[in-house]
């Protein structure tokens, strides 16, 4: 059972340890609030006002897991918080994959100051856990997937789609890349783990992704040049910088462009298109 008041206690104290610069807000001549206000953080976590409200005063229904994993990831908790949040709300601490899923708070302080900049966290699987408004503009929505489609190799051999927005030129050199990495991971992971798993359902599912499994390629990297063809603004040049958080195996992505280029005027559009489709964002 939840400890609703435990749980209400601490979702206040955290919401008011907030700062609005800390999620990427702007503080605002006016602001009189301790902390964020409730409206803030609801949006943050993805859930109505009331709900949080509800959830603060100690008469809110006991969270899902999915959640808590959902307010854990707004209220920017630390893994040690985030187990104590789980255990409040009557679960047990996440299991593992809600655990890859949580973004570290360091990453997302980042991220919260890039909303103008294509830019999002992935997981050890090609997961994409967060994605700024540009980088949806860029990429597309990448982070609705379920099941194995959450995981960008498995996309690449079996989702068409997957490739459209790349070069096709760099189609062959991805593959060999997406390959050499999910190698990579289920080696370290072992015979019993998701990697494994996943490699194994993409050797039934697609002859490129046997052909290539059959070289035991290891090694390969992505460029950071990367050459993408969008559908509304054409071809654009990027560099992509990575930041890894080592604790959670997780990855920072960061697109930018050369000044001066028709490839930053491009998406300095597309930036603008984000903006359009995330006006709260």
């Amino acid at each position: 059972m939840a400890d609703r008041a435990s749980l209400g206690a601490f979702l206040r104290a955290r919401r008011e340890s907030l700062q609005p610069e800390d999620v990427g807000l702007r503080r605002g001549s006016r602001r009189r609030a301790r902390g964020l206000r409730r409206e803030e953080v609801a949006e943050l976590c993805d859930m109505s006002a009331d709900y949080f409200a509800r959830l603060e005063r100690g008469t809110g229904p006991q969270p899902s897991q999915q959640m808590a994993a959902a307010i854990a990831r707004g209220l920017r908790l630390t893994p040690y918080e985030r187990d104590h949040l789980f255990l409040l709300c009557g679960h047990r601490t996440p299991h593992r994959q809600l655990r890859g899923e949580h973004v570290s708070p360091g990453l997302m302080r980042i991220l919260d100051r890039l909303q103008d900049t294509p830019a999002q966290v992935m997981g050890p699987l090609g997961e994409t856990l967060l994605q700024t408004p540009p980088a949806v503009a860029l990429l597309g929505e990448q982070t609705h997937y379920t099941g194995d489609a959450r995981s960008a190799p498995y996309r690449w051999f079996t989702d068409e789609v997957a490739r459209s927005r790349y070069l096709p030129d760099d189609h062959s050199h991805y593959s060999r890349v997406n390959v050499s990495l999910l190698r990579a991971v289920s080696t370290r992971d072992g015979p019993h783990s998701q990697a494994s798993r996943l490699a194994a359902g993409l050797l039934r599912e697609s002859e490129e992704f046997a052909s290539l499994w059959d070289r035991q390629e290891v090694g390969l990297r992505w460029s950071d040049a990367k050459r993408f063809v969008h559908p509304q603004v054409g071809r654009i040049d990027l560099f992509c910088q990575n930041l890894q958080d080592l604790d959670t195996a997780q990855t920072l992505l960061v697109f930018t462009a050369t000044p001066g280029t028709d490839s930053y005027d491009r998406l300095s559009l597309l930036n603008v298109l984000g903006a359009e489709s995330f006006p709260g964002g």
